[in-house]
């Protein structure tokens, strides 16, 4: 029998029928495991409903007491942070200790949102004018709707939801539809760590869902993250309907490679960082570019260990790169290897019809060379394990190329100059950037997000602009009459 997921509606499983379902599937055996209900918009609605009714009181509960359930959700999670990590290999596909990864950085949201007591305190100007005291406080704008991407299931709803707590919001949480209910296991470890019912709620679905949360007027704000296309769509939608947006979308991450690099630490951050979670990163590098006269040793040493990696079911404890999530996706990144050999690409590692015990999702490590701008492999953000090599003659080319995609998320170059690396860093048009680095997601106590078409918004995600984000801020002008001229009383002081 398939088992079935439903919503988290105030506070406990939704029971009630679905009108429309959809496959959860293993993706290392392409096996439907489950059935997922689709909210419709009366579905949003009494999630939206609990939240607004459940509002008041959490807003109205003290620092003290939002934070000490923020405590206690941190441990529930690091106590039960392996099941949570085998619940995303089986719906996701990627391996168990990139899922452990995964599991561990959400923690450290979890863990900078329990600073809220510190993160909330406003300021306070004494005798601004004559007698006249001017303060600022940062609250909470109220319920508000969460749209995460199937790539983090776990991570990505806790960039969002701790800081929304944490500021007295009330949220309901919309996931992929293709994996679930790592979102679940996350809603009812908060119950139990004390969160009232209805301060977060769980609705799964499509689009219908989604622009249920979007139009509906008791949402003031809504957080986002997924392709470029349905950001600008979220954000274009949620604005209209007067609503505060972050909008996190696309990217296309280059690798800049100097001559002077270390090329073994470049080709080992290469393939880490190109197939690590089979691609379906959005800060995986996506394209090395090799600057002259570095490019043909460095192909070659990213192809040496390329031919090492280990493909196979997450679960296994040997696998370092598992399936794609679905089949369809499957089948779009496979068109892409299509279009890149059509376009004249160099084909020097195919991962098309690798051989893996099962009817998973696979696609093995897949590795282009000599990949021009005007490629569809090149432009497009493919989300697989595709990389490309574009080759530059110069660190002014290099640069030019990565500013000329219409992605800003993130980038990384690999030198031994310093001058070299605070050129890049000052000069390249990418919200995050790492020297050395390839993967530069900042820390929870810093704010993840990108530039240009990987942003829509102005406020990036979790950190401090986390908390900016939910809470409005208002600013008090206050005065009080003196009234030390109240007159003769010789009655005994007593409290009023």
């Amino acid at each position: 029998m398939t088992d079935r997921i439903s919503h988290w509606i105030d506070g406990k499983p939704f029971t009630g029928a679905a009108g429309r379902t959809g496959d959860v599937y293993d993706p290392a055996t392409g096996q439907v495991r489950a059935k997922v209900d689709f909210a419709g918009q009366a579905e949003v609605d009494q999630a939206v409903a609990a939240a607004a009714a459940a509002l008041p009181g959490w807003r109205g509960t003290s620092l003290a007491g939002r934070t000490r359930v923020l405590f206690a959700f941190r441990e529930l999670l690091s106590a039960r942070k392996h099941d949570l990590a085998k619940i995303i290999t089986s719906e996701h596909g990627k391996v168990e200790s990139d899922a452990a990864g995964e599991v561990a950085r959400a923690i450290e949201n979890v863990e900078y949102a329990c600073g809220a007591a510190q993160l909330l305190k406003g300021g306070f100007s004494e005798n601004a004018s004559t007698g006249v005291d001017v303060y600022s406080i940062a609250q909470p704008l109220g319920v508000v709707g969460v749209i995460s991407p199937f790539n983090f299931p776990a991570m990505v709803p806790l960039w969002f939801v701790p800081n929304a707590l944490a500021c007295g919001n009330t949220v309901v949480l919309k996931p992929s539809e293709k994996d679930p209910s790592a979102a679940l296991l996350i809603a009812e470890l908060l119950a139990e760590a004390g969160l009232p019912p209805g301060a977060l709620n769980v609705v799964h679905g499509d689009k219908e869902a989604v622009d249920g949360l979007l139009a509906h007027r008791d949402v003031k704000a809504i957080s986002f993250v997924g392709s470029t296309p349905i950001a600008r769509y979220v954000y274009e939608t949620g604005t209209s309907h007067g609503k505060r947006v972050q909008a996190l979308g696309g990217a296309k991450n280059h690798m800049v490679v100097l001559p002077d690099a270390d090329l073994d630490l470049a080709a080992d951050a290469a393939v880490s960082a190109g197939f690590g979670s089979a691609g379906e990163r959005c800060m995986a590098v996506s394209v090395v570019v090799a600057v002259d006269p570095v490019g043909d040793e460095l192909v070659a040493k990213i192809t040496e260990r390329m031919a090492r990696l280990r493909v196979g079911d997450g679960r296994a404890p040997d696998s370092e790169m598992g399936p794609l999530v679905t089949k369809a996706h499957h089948e779009r990144v496979t068109s892409y290897v299509d279009a890149g050999v059509a376009e004249g690409a160099e084909l020097v590692v195919d991962g098309r019809g690798i051989e893996i015990e099962g009817d998973g999702f696979w696609l093995g490590p897949t590795l282009f060379d000599r990949v021009g701008p005007g490629m569809s492999v090149y432009t497009d953000e493919i989300f697989g394990p595709v990389l490309s090599v574009a080759r530059a003659a110069s660190f002014d080319e290099a640069l030019g190329l990565v500013n000329a995609s219409p992605y800003g998320n993130g980038t990384a170059v690999f030198t031994g100059d310093g001058a070299a690396a605070r050129r890049y860093q000052n000069e390249v048009e990418v919200g995050m950037v790492g020297v050395n680095v390839p993967i530069p997601v900042p820390v929870g106590y810093y704010s993840f997000g990108g530039w240009k078409d990987s942003l829509f918004g102005d406020t990036h995600a979790y950190g401090p602009e986390g908390f900016h984000f939910f809470t409005r801020t208002k600013v008090v002008t206050s005065r009080w009459p003196d009234t030390s001229h109240a007159g003769v009383n010789l009655g005994f002081p007593k409290n009023t």
